[in-house]
């Protein structure tokens, strides 16, 4: 073989190898990029669970708490509603006996006397 064979059998060669070494690029960049995508896909599916997870402890939490403002605030009303009461029954009494003032005026109603002396 001449020199001349020579070239071009390795000029050949090299095309072929270079133009194969850019195929090889290409599939390891689609490979990289596909790997990529199915690792971000995993850790947004292993993350799902642990975020709803942690969405259902802070809404627990947060109706705990509210469940126990509401009975804090029930039982106010109920105080409220129940010293109202007693304020009615008391001026209902004495305009009773503003009418018709025999003897001496009526008592508070017990809870109208408590609350006059400790105010709550």
């Amino acid at each position: 073989m001449t020199i001349a064979e020579w070239a071009a059998i390795i000029t050949a060669a090299g095309s072929v190898l270079g133009g194969g070494g850019w195929f090889v690029a290409k599939s390891t960049r689609d490979a990289a990029k596909a790997t990529a995508a199915a690792t971000e896909a995993a850790a947004r599916a292993n993350a799902a669970p642990a975020q709803q997870q942690a969405n259902l402890a802070v809404l627990e939490a947060t109706v705990r708490r509210v469940d126990e403002e509401n009975g804090q605030l029930r039982g106010r009303v109920l105080r409220l509603e129940s010293v109202v009461r007693a304020f009615s029954w008391t001026v209902d009494e004495l305009y009773r006996w503003a009418r018709q003032p025999v003897g001496a005026p009526p008592d508070p109603h017990p809870l109208v006397d408590e609350y006059n002396r400790t105010g709550v």
